[in-house]
């Protein structure tokens, strides 16, 4: 008797776990969704770039600062996305 009781403990500590870790999936998979974001704001980053610079050429050095400095916290946002679905995994 005291064994099922034990056994039955087991079980439901089993599928306790594998609940557990389905939810880490699918929160990693949902926080990396961040990085298509990221990467649609590098496109507008770079398209805004090449529209500027093709109206006015002379003002390329500013511009080139604006889009590194854009492009720097636009990747750092898709960084931190990938970061906090590694750590949901190794929680």
């Amino acid at each position: 008797m005291w064994e099922l009781f034990l056994i039955k403990i087991f079980m439901e500590n089993i599928s306790f776990v594998s609940f557990v870790t389905a939810a880490k999936y699918i929160g990693a998979g949902v926080a990396v969704s961040g990085v298509i974001g990221a990467g649609a704001g590098i496109g507008i980053i770079f398209a805004g770039y090449m529209l500027a610079y093709a109206r006015n050429p002379y003002l390329q050095n500013a511009l080139l600062r604006y889009l590194f400095l854009g492009f720097a916290l636009t990747e750092a946002m898709g960084l931190l996305a990938i970061m906090m679905a590694f750590l949901i995994l190794n929680s």
